[in-house]
């Protein structure tokens, strides 16, 4: 397949020719769609790349491509051949890993460190890790004893769901979709993907990756666009699609489960969050600190599991504040290749200025801003990127917009409190339940307090710290379901009992 990646994507006006394009690939072809779009640059405002948008009649084409791979040879494949095409798929990733930074890079605008170490990083674990797993799991079996003296074998086959559309994020664009669909694969699953319009490179290189290591023509098939009147609307609607797994926001999830709701389709939703952290009084603050800045910050604040509500008890209230604060004032802005960087833009300039929207609102809220709160003036070219200031707040409460919603950007708010229960009670006070995280030395308290979480993921004295075998997901507004280890080939397959008497 050829590559539409293969170089770093630098601006089409500094490379003197018009905007490389990207195409749907349907059973292993490029194709056009029913127009196009813009793809800018997130770092310096300028155009990248026209992006074919996907309409109803491509969709339906990369609907039977994956229908016809999966009754053909890669549905009758076995366990282990399937486990050795993931290993070879994981092998491919690492030695394309510089064309899959350059992708991820020019449509985030994340410093490459981060997109080597983090993105590309994890999409090889992620095929290693469940490879591994779907070779090891096993299923239940019962040797039945019946009053009469007759006895029953009872045991448990699974079977792929079938073609199952996988819609993917823009800010771990490569991440989370090398995280549903290596699971996806390993089951036997044929897949339709569809990428953010924001990020669509990333996938589509991926598509001749996963060609060049062995997978079949139409098992995986990428089309490009938006949501409702467009790609995804007509990708979840569509009769032919066995299941849908989807990382975005919450109103995106409900809108899906409208979408599949008449066909009783199985969905995995990993939705929004307002996570929280607690910081008690015995805590290592230089680590608390050093490590609230982190989950706060990175990537520019947009991961599904950052934290934006920081409650911490009132005797070490300041230090901690002054300690972040420092913090969030030394991180460098800049282009994505300086290795001094440490933060890159917003996705984009609309999003620039929902956050910028909810800065506004923290002041009108009373906030006071204690680093950050605006749009910083970079030059040497960057002034027309989507960049925006690593910020913090005090003098907010629950009762506050700003600490009730989503903003998904470099801020987070400080609050007081006196008490555990206080504490819990504070953190609990949320329509999401992504992620949480304690800080304390007092590991029985650690213990305690995680586990009052009303969470799908509860971190003491760490951040981000993943064994991909364990339950990944949240409640609430978090989402639906779990994804990671055995959780994820549960959700990409049925299970079918068989009784034998004996």
């Amino acid at each position: 397949m050829p590559s539409e990646t293969m170089t770093p994507p630098r601006p089409a006006a500094e490379q003197g020719r018009a905007p490389r394009a990207i195409h749907n690939l349907i059973a292993g072809e490029r194709v056009e769609g029913i127009g196009s779009f813009a793809k800018i640059s997130p770092i310096d405002g300028t155009l990248i790349a026209e992006v074919h948008e996907a309409g109803a009649e491509q969709v339906d084409r990369a609907v039977a491509a994956a229908r016809a791979a999966f009754d053909g040879p890669w549905g009758r494949m076995t366990v282990a051949e399937r486990a050795r095409v993931l290993r070879g798929v994981a092998d491919a990733i690492d030695r394309r890993a510089d064309e899959l930074v350059a992708a991820e890079v020019g449509d985030t605008g994340k410093p490459e460190s981060l997109a080597r170490d983090l993105d590309v990083a994890r999409a090889a674990a992620n095929f290693r890790s469940f490879a591994d797993t779907v070779s090891a799991t096993g299923l239940d079996s019962f040797l039945t004893e019946l009053p009469d003296g007759r006895r029953a074998l009872n045991y448990a086959v699974r079977k792929p769901l079938g073609v199952v559309a996988v819609i993917v994020p823009w800010n771990l664009p490569l991440l989370l979709l090398t995280w549903k669909l290596a699971p996806a694969l390993a089951t036997g699953n044929t897949v339709v993907i569809k990428p953010s319009e924001e990020t669509p490179s990333s996938a589509t290189l991926l598509a001749e990756i996963l060609a060049e290591a062995g997978v079949p023509a139409g098992v995986v098939n990428v089309v490009h666009g938006f949501g409702a009147g467009s790609a995804g609307e007509a990708l979840t609607t569509h009769p032919g699609i066995d299941g849908v797994t989807f990382t975005g926001e919450s109103s995106t999830g409900s809108a899906i489960m409208r979408a599949v709701a008449p066909r009783v389709r199985p969905v995995s939703f990993e939705l929004g969050g307002k996570n929280a952290a607690l910081v008690f009084a015995d805590a290592d603050l230089d680590a608390a600190v050093a490590g609230l800045a982190r989950s706060t910050y990175l990537n520019t604040g947009q991961v599904c599991l950052c934290t934006e509500r920081i409650y911490v008890e009132r005797s070490v209230f300041d230090d901690v504040a002054a300690g972040l604060a420092e913090h969030a004032g030394r991180l460098r802005l800049g282009r994505p290749e300086d290795p001094a960087t440490t933060t890159g833009p917003l996705i984009s300039q609309a999003h620039r200025q929902k956050v910028q929207s909810y800065f506004d609102l923290a002041v009108s809220e009373g906030a006071t801003v204690l680093a950050g709160g605006g749009v910083p003036t970079l030059g040497d070219g960057l002034d027309g990127g989507s960049w925006i200031e690593p910020t913090l707040w005090t003098g907010l409460d629950n009762s506050h917009r700003t600490v009730r919603e989503e903003v998904f950007g470099p801020v987070a708010a400080l609050i007081p409190f006196d008490s555990e229960e206080e504490a819990i009670r504070l953190a609990n006070d949320t329509d999401y339940g992504l992620a949480a995280v304690t800080w304390t030395t007092d590991l029985t308290r650690g213990h305690r307090v995680a586990q009052q979480m009303r969470t799908g993921m509860s971190w003491v004295n760490t951040w981000y710290l993943r064994d991909l075998r364990s339950p990944f997901g949240g409640v609430g507004l978090s989402g639906i379901g779990r994804e990671g280890g055995h959780h994820s080939l549960e959700f990409y397959t049925e299970p079918t009992n068989v009784c034998v008497q004996l």
